[in-house]
């Protein structure tokens, strides 16, 4: 599939596009489930429109554990079919959709208990390698072994004696989840759905008691134009209920929000070449590695106040260094953490208590004519999901066509960027000479670009200071930010600091050091003004500002009043 970019002139044609054009489908939701649903229904033959009222992935899909897993704390809970579910998806991801953004992770599990614990938590990893390979698909990951305590230290220093008496060694999956969601909607726009971000929905059209398409704001321009379609899918986690809210039905079902919150700390903070997974009195906790960092995560609480950007608390960050400490030969202290950030789960909510054991599950609901509703659910299904939907939506709308619409096929359609990316991995070092860049600065661009990281590399022979790293966030090169503004549907400073690339987690000045020529690279591709520009940066330091603020506050609610003290750049309002 030939890639298409995402530039500012696409945008604009897929505006024009969603005004004129009758769509089979309109997805609202930017996310992974979004993405996805655009991308199944698109590759079915069905004209497919996708919008987004801020970034792509700018809520839960950017602010994840980073994990494509089966959840092996789920096969306690005899939730296999979810688990055998994941496990398929993730070797899936691994070997065939995604192999340049979805890689084996590594995760010691410590033992803390003699036979018993090894017995039956081995038990439970045999058994999820062994239902990776039942799915049907590879398994993508090395087998787990058994390690001793020594063992498991000579692998991770960093933990105490006497935090284990022995270890397991198992291997998950691990995305950029920015970057995946992202891709996700750029190979639909390649295969003909037409995809804007900053277009938000402000109501839902009717015939009758028919959903018919949706009227929609470009956030830009202030411009208003009805979408006509034939179903209308609401991808929207935790938005669902407001978004559900324009149908004029309470819906079959509740999304309720529970935040959780992840810290990012320096990878020589931790010694040690593993993951953890450690058990706590509520879940577990992950210590996950990442590049040149490790991420440090999750919490599980309910969240009520604003969905646009949840806040942490001096409260969560507490809690999780309290955690991690607890195994660590030398303690982590508040001044190692580099970034922090806090996502949304969307989770079903039940009627009553027993119900809301669906809240790792999703569901689809059909209840209004027109209009498909899909919530729930994790991450790693994410695909399964997007079928789920897009199957309900051409049930729907079957007696409105005149042909037959295909089964789903994406278990069979790579991303953009993955064909040919195991070849292009063999000549880097080749690659490397060509362009004089190092092979690790070549490997860094294949792990976030794929077989597009020809294209990154192309921006630099006309404009060799492109090929510069980015002042402050020397991972990243200047050539990065700029295709991220012409080809990766990025608008502002914001998307690429913290999307495009990780650079509001992954330093200690979260983006601030080079948020001025990072800028500066993005006003030369959108054609900013110097008071536009500036206007940018002023944003961007007030966003951080206001993040820092939040995490030094006691609790959820003044944590949040804190950091809705820097306003959204492009003012998205209220569903």
């Amino acid at each position: 599939m030939r890639p298409v970019a995402l530039s500012p002139t696409h945008r604009e044609d897929a505006l024009d596009a969603l005004g004129s054009t009758q769509l089979d489908v309109l997805v609202i939701g930017g996310g992974v489930v979004g993405g996805g649903a655009a991308l199944d229904a698109a590759t079915r033959g069905l004209t497919v429109g996708l919008v987004e009222a801020r970034d792509f992935a700018s809520g839960t899909s950017s602010r994840s554990s980073k994990l494509i897993h089966g959840g092996l704390r789920y096969l306690e809970m005899l939730d296999f079919r979810l688990v055998a579910e994941a496990l398929g998806e993730r070797g899936l991801l691994i070997d065939k959709l995604a192999p340049h953004l979805v890689k084996p992770v590594p995760f010691l599990y410590p033992l803390t208990h003699r036979v018993w614990e090894r017995f039956y938590a081995g038990s439970g990893v045999a058994l999820y390698d062994s239902m990776a390979l039942l799915s049907g698909r590879s398994r993508g990951v090395p087998h787990h072994r058994h390690l001793t305590r020594t063992g498991a230290r000579r692998i991770m220093p960093a933990l105490r004696k006497d935090a284990l008496v022995g270890a397991l060694h198992y291997y998950d999956g691990q995305v950029d989840d920015a970057r995946h969601t992202m891709f996700l909607s750029r190979t639909a726009a390649a295969y003909g759905a037409h995809v804007a971000s900053r277009t938000r929905v402000i109501d839902l059209l009717r015939e009758g008691g028919r959903v018919v398409g949706a009227r929609v704001t470009d956030l830009e321009s202030g411009r208003e134009i009805d979408v006509h379609a034939r179903q209308v899918v609401n991808a929207t986690g935790v938005w669902t209920d407001e978004t559900q809210s324009f149908a004029g039905e309470r819906g079959q079902f509740n999304v309720r929000a529970s935040k959780g919150i992840h810290l990012v700390v320096p990878r020589d903070r931790i010694r040690g070449e593993s993951g953890l997974i450690l058990r706590t009195e509520k879940s577990v906790l992950f210590v996950i590695p990442w590049g040149r960092h490790w991420i440090i995560g999750t919490t599980d609480t309910d969240w009520s106040l604003s969905k646009d950007h949840p806040a942490a608390s001096a409260k969560d960050i507490e809690y999780l260094l309290e955690h991690v400490n607890r195994v660590l030969v030398e303690p982590l202290v508040p001044e190692d953490v580099e970034g922090v950030y806090a996502g949304l789960r969307p989770l079903l909510a039940g009627e009553d208590e027993a119900t809301s054991k669906l809240s790792r599950e999703h569901a689809v609901s059909t209840s209004v004519p027109g209009l498909v509703v899909i919530a729930g659910g994790k991450y790693t299904t994410y695909r399964i999901m997007a079928k789920d939907a897009i199957d309900a939506a051409v049930q729907q709308m079957s007696s409105l066509l005149d042909r037959r619409v295909p089964a789903c096929v994406t278990d069979d359609i790579p991303l953009l960027g993955a064909d040919g990316y195991a070849a292009l991995w063999n000549r880097r070092h080749s690659l490397a000479e060509t362009h004089g860049l190092g092979v690790g600065r070549i490997e860094h661009l294949l792990n976030r670009f794929g077989t597009l990281a020809t294209e990154v590399l192309e921006l630099i022979p006309e404009r060799p200071d492109l090929a510069e790293p980015l002042g402050g966030a020397d991972d990243y090169l200047r050539a990065e930010v700029v295709y991220g503004v012409t080809h990766e549907g990025a608008r502002h400073l914001d998307d690429i600091l913290a999307r495009r690339t990780r650079i509001s987690i992954e330093t200690f000045h979260r983006g601030t050091e080079c948020a001025e020529e990072a800028a500066g690279l993005m006003a030369e591709a959108l054609g900013w003004s110097d008071a536009h520009r500036e206007r940018e940066v002023d944003h961007y330091l007030k966003r951080v500002e206001a993040e820092r603020e939040s995490q030094t506050m006691p609790d959820d609610e003044t944590a949040d009043a804190a950091r809705m003290g820097a306003p959204d750049v492009v003012p998205v309002g209220h569903l």
